[in-house]
């Protein structure tokens, strides 16, 4: 018929065009709106709240329609929600592991009914948020809940935790984080973002429905991240968790540093993440999926093309024919566009070539998707992409260098490879500091799949068993931090006040006490300073020894030596890691009279109790030898067809600010736990009693690690604590020393992030009362084993 517009199915296949979108009517999340008259309330006690005198935050779709509005909760709100949570947690806890397992697959049928009005409030809020997966979700963290005490023994939830989201947060992000904690018996206070805020507060309803006790889940809505702070002054508040951008991360690290509540941050939004394209890749399939991945998924990370230098022809092209007809893309405001354009000019200024399907509109919130082809890894808008449709295009020669441009962010979430070689591809995803690693594929994602932030990228890890231990605490071991109120300090004075140091006279070494030196780079050396520590006895009655002062530069010099043979360390096979752990052990037993008299000298202990000491040390050692070999990643459950594997990696350099109990068998415990993952570390001896400590540089000097693994530099607590916390390099602190110490780290390790593991110990009473150092129970092991280590997953696909 003349004038016929219809194509056959042969024209659509000749052009690959898309068909014209469907406009949703998301009448079931409409209706479900309607019947709160889009004025929505707090969840507290398995209720809706709506308190009338509160101020309101509206909530728009992507097109400026108004949605809904959501209450900004006070003070008054958090007390009546902890005081709930903690009376949910109460009967929530003692169900057995049954009753909650049976709880949670009700929830599946339950969304199984409701799962359309939940997909439909998602898409409309922004949420994005399938349904089927918050199901898969439901269905994986039940299995957990039912096996909790025959799979995890000597673990006990923390309490009542509240998981925290940022605006830009996705629903799936959020119950990744509150599923777990509720399998594992906690009850937890939501503080969602804007976006997520509708959708939270519907699951709340449909979860006090399935027959979760009132109080286990809470909802409490707000303003912006200064609630987040009120809710963790609570003391009912146990744990908070949190997931969203850096920058609401870091403000949330400061804004509860101090209140003795321990944090764990999963920067999930706005990274920047590589796209591996190597020459022995399906190239049309991968720059299908980079169009897809780039364009027109919701843009969670920002990601970047890297392109081997012998196909990058190849790929340009097949970008060109699949971008032609694209349309523009709808950025979030019009400070959006100027953020982009200034990024496309600062681009074509160092050069770089534009890939663009279609003109540039001169003004409004719109921007065509666009390459920049010829970028440079230490481009700023590479390093800091603008929030729109760029993809900046880099190119690499050889694996190595793909690797090197790969790593070359200071974020370390993901990675997307490309290639049919098998080898290649395992290879390139060992050699990757990120998190999750996909094989000729992109954002899959499971709650089976265990994924660690690395670098910068997060201080704890979400899904599988391994994410259960954040929100699970060993019940032999009391909180690590009391709870309290933050003290006014000075940041920037914070160690300066060091101890007054002196340079030891050295005309009469026959009645001088003795010096000591301290171990870095595998050398025994004096401080950059020059200056020394006096050693007092145990009664204070005079001068033991002389102990180096050491400071900034003693640390970067350790950590310079650290970072040079830590790479080469991880990459030993376990068995030989553990040989190296026996010889430790060995000599520490050689040395072992004159250990116990550094012991019996400093500490004022029997020479019994001392030898009994370097005893358990030596046993400890063993223990850590056996370890290394004993406990892996593995293959994981998915649903999909293909391959998932998990593995533990180090997590890099550790700075270790040791306690004042136990001065031999507490070091020799941390010191195992760090290097047999594959750490190296940099320690600092306690200032009470650093001379068995000290000591132990001789056995370290016979011992075959390799030079610049262990570091050993003393000095004041606060003035080494400062050192260690501003350096970038270092990944980890773990540290045990004042409260004021604990906050300061907290206050300061957020850019990088580091991982904290603080414990406030009681100076005037001269112990810590946290940790029982002579206990070898299993749980105690495990413990310090899962601190330090971070996990990776692969996803590898399958026809």
């Amino acid at each position: 018929m003349a004038g016929n517009t219809i194509k056959t199915v042969h024209d659509i296949f000749q052009s690959m065009e898309y068909g014209p979108a469907a406009t949703p009517s998301y009448a079931t999340a409409q209706a479900w709106l309607d019947r709160h008259s889009r004025s929505l309330g707090l969840f507290i006690d398995g209720k809706f709240v709506c308190p009338a005198d509160r101020q309101r935050r509206p909530l728009t779709d992507s097109k400026g329609v108004d949605v809904c509005s959501t209450v900004c909760a006070v003070e008054d709100d958090i007390s009546q929600c902890a005081s709930s949570a903690l009376n949910g947690f109460k009967a929530w806890s003692v169900l057995s592991c049954y009753q909650r397992a049976k709880v949670l697959l009700r929830l599946v049928s339950v969304l199984g009914q409701h799962g359309q009005c939940v997909s439909e409030l998602c898409e409309l809020c922004g949420a994005s948020c399938s349904s089927s997966t918050l199901i898969r979700q439901l269905q994986y963290y039940s299995s957990w809940a039912q096996l909790r005490d025959t799979l995890i023994t000597n673990w006990t939830p923390l309490g009542v935790v509240a998981v925290v989201v940022s605006d830009d947060c996705s629903l799936y992000s959020l119950m990744l984080k509150v599923l777990p904690a509720l399998a594992m018996g906690n009850s937890v206070i939501i503080v969602p973002g804007l976006n997520t805020a509708p959708p939270a507060l519907l699951l709340a309803q449909l979860f006090i429905g399935a027959g979760l006790p009132a109080g286990a889940l809470n909802v409490l809505t707000g303003s912006d991240m200064s609630l987040c702070a009120k809710v963790a002054q609570n003391p009912n508040i146990s744990h908070v968790t949190y997931s969203g951008n850096k920058q609401d991360g870091v403000m949330l690290c400061k804004a509860t540093a101090g209140m003795g509540v321990p944090l764990s941050v999963s920067p999930c939004i706005g990274a920047t993440c590589p796209f591996i394209i190597f020459e022995s890749a399906d190239i049309d399939s991968a720059v299908d999926e980079v169009i897809e991945t780039a364009f027109k998924k919701k843009r969670e990370v920002h990601w970047v093309l890297c392109v081997q230098e012998s196909i990058v022809d190849s790929v340009v092209t097949r970008l060109k024919l699949r971008m032609a007809g694209m349309k523009c893309v709808a950025l979030r405001s019009d400070g959006d566009r100027v953020l982009v354009d200034a990024a496309i000019q600062e681009a074509q200024q160092q050069g770089a070539t534009l890939i663009q399907p279609c003109s540039v509109p001169p003004s409004g919130a719109q921007y065509p998707p666009t390459v920049l082809c010829g970028a440079a890894p230490s481009s700023p808008f590479v390093v800091c992409p603008a929030p729109g449709p760029l993809l900046p295009l880099m190119t690499f020669r050889t694996h190595t260098e793909g690797v090197t441009i790969g790593n070359h962010t200071p974020h370390g979430q993901a990675a997307s490879i490309w290639t049919e070689d098998l080898t290649l591809a395992l290879e390139t995803a060992r050699s990757l500091s990120v998190g999750s690693v996909w094989v000729n594929s992109h954002s899959v994602s499971d709650p089976c799949m265990p994924v660690s932030g690395h670098k910068d990228s997060g201080t704890c890890t979400d899904g599988g068993q391994e994410g259960l231990y954040q929100f699970l605490r060993l019940r032999s071991s009391p909180p690590p931090l009391p709870r309290s109120s933050p003290v006014s300090m000075d940041y920037s004075n914070f160690g300066t006040a060091a101890c007054p140091a002196i340079i030891p006279d050295d005309s009469d070494p026959a009645s001088a006490p003795k010096p000591y030196p301290q171990f870095v780079g595998g050398k025994a050396c004096k401080s950059v300073s020059g200056c020394s520590l006096a050693v007092q006895s145990p009664g204070g009655s005079g001068v033991l020894a002389y102990c180096p002062d050491g400071g900034k530069k003693d640390v970067r010099n350790a950590v310079e030596a650290a970072i040079k043979v830590q790479p080469g360390w991880m990459k030993k096979s376990p068995s030989a890691r553990a040989q190296s752990l026996y010889s430790l052990a060995k000599g520490l037993e050689a040395k072992r009279r004159d250990i116990a008299a550094s012991i019996n000298v400093q500490t004022g202990l029997s020479m019994d109790e001392a030898e009994k000491e370097v005893e358990l040390g030596i046993a400890r050692l063993s223990d850590w030898a056996a370890y290394c070999d004993k406990v892996q990643g593995g293959a994981l459950p998915m649903p999909q067809s293909g391959s998932a594997l998990s593995f533990p990696e180090a997590l890099g350099v550790l700075g270790v600010v040791l306690p004042d109990k136990n001065p031999l068998l507490s070091m020799v415990t941390l010191l195992g736990a760090a290097i047999a993952t594959g750490n190296a570390v940099v320690m600092v001896p306690c200032q009470k009693y650093p001379l068995p400590a000290l000591a132990f540089i001789q056995v370290l000097q016979s011992s075959d690690l390799p030079a610049g693994l262990v570091n050993i530099i003393s000095g004041g607590r606060d003035q080494m604590t400062v050192a260690l916390a501003n350096h970038s390099v270092i990944k980890a602190i773990w540290y045990w020393g004042s409260a004021e110490g604990c906050q300061y780290l907290q206050h300061t390790c957020t850019s990088p992030l580091k991982t904290l593991r603080l414990f406030c110990q009681k100076d005037e009473e001269g112990k810590d009362e946290g940790k029982d150092w002579t206990q070898s129970h299993p749980s105690f092991m495990e413990e310090m084993w899962r601190n330090a280590v971070q996990w990776k997953s692969v996803w590898i696909p399958t026809a």
